[in-house]
């Protein structure tokens, strides 16, 4: 397996274990993913399967909100790099969303790529919207939109573009599997595309980024890449590429992690370490009491009292940075 494929895998595994999805539907994503019977099985029981879903018991609405849903009320950890620590606020995850359009660009080697627009009526800075492991969802869109309305004119790429888009599958969980079947320098010259793209739409504003998941952990890999445009990225609990190197970006970096999302947050040190060795303005900020994907408003992890908070901090870090 692909360090890609290993970590959409595992994320199948932890919704299972915290009460998402039933096993049947965790073992057919994981056979999408190109995973055996007994190695599924073996995976589901390494990450502690509960025991009404190991008898094949439905999951129920609950499932691991629960953790999710504590207050957040406690101040998020911080550590901080050289660009100083922008003050936390408790205001609304965002204002109304501006509508975005359907747009298509060019890609690398002749190819079309897919994305949603949204221009800010006097933008500060240009945002590049990366989206979780299913695709672009109306939630990465409404992102854009929310992103826009708060001055930063937004690209969402769909990184399935070259398939057809994300509306081109017929569920989630095989559009999650053809993410983890491209490789990683075909994401990195497709998201520099889309940086050039916004580029040009931008009309000379500073270029930041912002990814959630599967898209955090693409933040992390188009900073790796040696991305020269970059003024700002807000990876959110991102999963870091092997050995990476920030060395050829200037990009300051608001690293957002959760808590309890102790998978991500094994490679929490190693991008502490990999951002002081490139001298980049940076700040880590793990919020307590919430769980991976705590920021998607459509999801059952979402705290909205600590989704607001991080979108202020996304705010005030833009502001500094890309205004």
């Amino acid at each position: 397996m692909t360090p890609i494929q290993r970590y959409l895998a595992e994320e199948v595994a932890i919704d299972h274990a915290d009460g998402l999805i039933p096993r049947r539907e965790a073992l057919r994503r994981l056979g999408l993913l190109g995973i055996g019977l007994p190695a599924a099985s073996a995976l589901l029981s390494a990450c502690g399967a509960p025991p009404e879903l190991a008898r094949g018991t439905p999951a129920t609405s609950s499932g691991a909100a629960t953790p999710a849903a504590s207050s957040g009320a406690a101040a998020p950890t911080v550590s901080s790099g050289p660009a100083g620590t922008p003050a936390a606020s408790a205001s609304a995850a965002g204002p109304s969303p501006l509508p975005t359009r359907a747009i298509t660009f060019p890609g690398p080697e002749g190819t079309t790529l897919q994305g949603a627009w949204a221009a800010a009526a006097d933008p500060k800075g240009a945002v590049l919207v990366i989206h979780e492991n299913r695709g672009l969802t109306d939630h990465i869109r409404s992102v854009a939109g929310r992103l826009a309305a708060s001055g930063y004119s937004a690209l969402a790429i769909d990184l399935l573009s070259r398939e057809g888009g994300t509306a081109s599958f017929a569920d989630t969980a095989q559009a999650t599997a053809k993410l983890g079947e491209i490789a990683p320098e075909r994401f990195v010259a497709d998201m520099k595309a889309g940086l050039g793209e916004l580029a040009k739409r931008a009309n000379g504003a500073k270029l930041g980024m912002i990814g959630f998941c599967f898209g955090g952990g693409m933040t992390w890999l188009l900073l790796s890449s040696a991305e020269p445009r970059l003024s700002a990225a807000a990876p959110f609990y991102g999963p870091l590429p092997d050995h990476a190197d920030f060395t050829g970006t200037k990009a300051a970096v608001l690293a957002i992690y959760a808590e309890q999302d102790n998978r991500v947050n094994a490679s929490r040190d190693a991008a502490k370490a990999a951002l002081e060795k490139a001298g980049l303005p940076h700040e880590i900020v793990t919020f307590p009491g919430v769980n991976h994907a705590f920021f998607n408003d459509t999801g059952p992890r979402y705290n909205a009292q600590v989704a607001a908070q991080a979108y202020q901090r996304v705010l005030d870090w833009f502001g500094e940075h890309l205004s």
